[in-house]
């Protein structure tokens, strides 16, 4: 195993790793706005107005994005533990 395939196992994991979290990191992050200036337009600052929210949004990603998340986990590793023997050998 050379240090390019090395590199390309590399890349391909970070490329999965964004692409798998990428729904529920912007869902959380567009919540999160979204509370922020409804808390800052009203003056109200409670602690779980801005963490309810959140947690019903990820949630609702897991259950809508959930099977495509794992779909493509599952595919990922597979590729990489069918890659093994071509990279030691």
């Amino acid at each position: 195993m050379d240090a390019q395939q090395v590199f390309n196992a590399g890349q391909q994991g970070l490329y999965m790793l964004l692409l798998v979290s990428a729904p529920l990191l912007i869902s959380v992050l567009l919540i999160g706005l979204v509370v922020s200036i409804f808390q800052a337009a009203t003056q109200i600052h409670e602690a779980t107005l801005s963490f309810v929210p959140k947690i019903i949004g990820a949630v609702a990603v897991l259950a809508i994005a959930g099977p495509w998340m794992l779909t493509n986990l599952v595919e990922y590793i597979q590729r990489t533990l069918q890659s093994i023997p071509s990279a030691v050998g």
